[in-house]
């Protein structure tokens, strides 16, 4: 039967970017793209799709269960690949109840939907749904932080949360988890780092400092920028989750990570520098003058490092960018953006 993939999130950051790289690469899949169109969203990223046969955009809020249900009947999805997420820590902390909602009950209700669809008959166990897969996309936050001494999350790292996104998102993948146990759905989940590169929303670190850079305004560095993140490529992160859902084991859980540990303090100096070098400024001055420590986010964790060996050994992922290639191609990529606005 042919598979119809309901993608949730798709004209996110890390979905759009994926929805594209799928409706290349499988013309044989009909590809369902579902999100809500949040302020976080952006329609024009999945653009290259749209006159494509394979691909169907639908706005929808996972939390709309009767709306949910529709799709899955009318559409007959045979799989789903969930990346819809409230997803930004400083939102999280002013404003929690919109990341429970959408994070923990959307979850539950796309996996419940899927479980009722997939089933042959209600029931504890499988009836036939084993190849009908669920993949969650995930977070490495939330196993907390690491300690500057070399440690790495690893698939079976506790979990220890630290701000209600991350709680919520611990949240929504032991409900999938549960959900394999007591039904024995074909699951599985990935843990992901920091993601960068093209289309990410402009509250984010790396656009904020592009775009307070090209204006000229002051550019926020929390505490004293010490704290590090390993940095992920965002077309390598969807190499990873195409690989993980085509030919990751039923219940494994896979953490993606880039290898690129840096410093907040470091991102914001070699953006700095590139756009010295790519977008100088008129009377000459370096932007790395318009630096300016701010007082640091509560609960904010030191360090987030990913061990992907399991990912690497078993499915055979590389990441093709480090961060030096990497955030070349972003900074151009917001450079032509800009000029595009103006």
């Amino acid at each position: 039967m042919k598979k119809t993939i309901l993608i949730t999130g798709g004209a996110g950051f890390i979905g759009s970017n994926f929805v594209v790289h799928m409706a290349d690469k499988y013309p044989e899949y009909n590809l369902i793209n579902l999100d809500k169109l949040t302020y976080a969203a952006n329609l024009d990223y999945c653009k290259e799709c749209e006159e494509k046969e394979n691909y169907t955009f639908i706005q929808a809020d996972i939390c709309d269960r009767k709306k949910i249900e529709e799709i899955f009947e009318e559409h007959n999805v045979t799989d789903v690949i969930h990346l819809a997420a409230e997803s930004h820590v400083d939102n999280s902390i002013t404003g929690p109840a919109a990341f429970i909602e959408t994070n923990i009950v959307g979850t539950f209700n796309l996996i419940d939907i899927a479980r009722n669809h997939w089933l042959e008959k209600p029931g504890l166990f499988k009836q036939g749904c084993e190849n009908n897969r669920f993949h969650h996309v995930s977070t490495d936050e939330v196993y907390g932080d690491l300690d500057d001494d070399g440690s790495l999350f690893e698939e079976i790292t506790p979990y220890a949360p630290s701000s209600p996104y991350s709680a919520s998102k611990a949240s929504s993948d032991m409900i999938v988890r549960a959900y394999k146990r007591t039904y024995g759905m074909n699951i599985t989940v990935s843990n992901c780092s920091n993601n960068y590169g093209p289309k990410q929303h402009n509250e984010k670190l790396i656009p904020t400092v592009i775009r307070k850079c090209l204006n000229g305004e002051n550019i926020p560095v929390y505490g004293q920028g010490s704290n590090i993140r390993d940095w992920l490529y965002v077309l390598d992160h969807a190499k990873a989750i195409d690989l993980i859902f085509h030919n990751g084991k039923d219940g494994e859980t896979y953490n993606v990570g880039g290898r690129n540990e840096r410093t907040n303090l470091q991102i914001v100096a070699k953006i700095c520098e590139l756009l010295d070098q790519k977008a100088p400024k008129e009377d000459g001055s370096k932007y790395y003058d318009l630096i300016t420590f701010v007082e640091d986010r509560a609960g904010h964790d030191f360090r987030y490092a990913i061990d992907a060996t399991k990912l690497e050994n078993e499915l055979g992922w590389l990441a093709d960018e480090n961060f030096d290639t990497g955030i070349v191609k972003t900074v151009d990529w917001y450079l032509a953006k800009n000029k595009e606005d103006i």
